[in-house]
């Protein structure tokens, strides 16, 4: 399964990469990938556990750079 989070506000590569790597140790996450040119944050993963990984995700995006806003598209 695979969701996507639009990172409005995201305007560091560095602070990317940050998340992505953060987001790809979380249990159960097959594959997360950033693109900081779209802000788009893909995560497959599987759908027993999306819920609690994009609960994760979230809070990963907001102790990295607290100003991002976060949508599920």
């Amino acid at each position: 399964m695979k969701k996507t989070l639009l990172l409005n506000g995201l305007c560091c590569a560095h602070c990317a990469a940050k998340i992505e790597k953060a987001v790809n140790k979380l249990d159960g996450v097959e594959i997360a990938t950033l693109n900081f040119m779209t802000t788009k944050l893909v995560i497959e993963a599987g759908e027993d556990k999306m819920e609690d990984i994009l609960s994760a995700s979230e809070k990963i995006i907001k102790k990295v750079e607290s100003d991002i806003e976060i949508k599920r598209i």
